[in-house]
């Protein structure tokens, strides 16, 4: 595990570069990356679907990145962007349009909706994370806390 760990780490560091993250923040979004797998593999271990596993993951990510953001004083799509790389279902979609080309529609069908649950529970934990970010910044702004 620790070398899936790893080579998240790089993947994330990778298109890190490529999205122009520069200095610091290409260490701390690559950290977000790997901490996103770490998340998803270990909830795997302990049991948990695929599809929460990904949930979680994309909480502890998105969590991460909105603090880190905070802190480093850049925008928290810096992190999520190169964070969800090692995440993103890209197996499933590919596995998905291979089954269609060959001819089974049932099993392309039963990995396009696992596929498509995976991405979903992504952006929905990444949206849960922000909004619940906002509604406390909201809170402290309007009662100065």
């Amino acid at each position: 595990m620790i070398l899936e760990i790893i080579s998240a780490f790089i993947a994330s560091f990778a298109f890190g570069i490529i999205f122009n993250i520069k200095g610091k923040n290409l260490f701390f979004a690559s950290c977000c990356g790997a901490l996103g797998w770490f998340v998803y593999k270990i909830s795997l271990k302990l049991g948990a679907t695929d599809t929460s596993s990904m949930f979680l993951a994309s909480i502890a990510l998105s969590a991460y990145s909105e603090i880190f953001a905070r802190i480093l004083k850049t925008p928290v799509t810096t992190f999520v962007v190169a964070a969800l790389i090692p995440l993103v279902p890209g197996g499933g979609m590919y596995y998905t349009m291979y089954e269609a080309i060959t001819g089974n529609i049932i099993t392309s069908l039963e990995i396009g909706i696992k596929t498509l649950a995976s991405a979903g529970v992504l952006a929905i934990g990444i949206i849960l994370v922000s909004t619940i970010t906002k509604a406390i910044v909201k809170y402290k702004k309007y009662y100065r806390v």
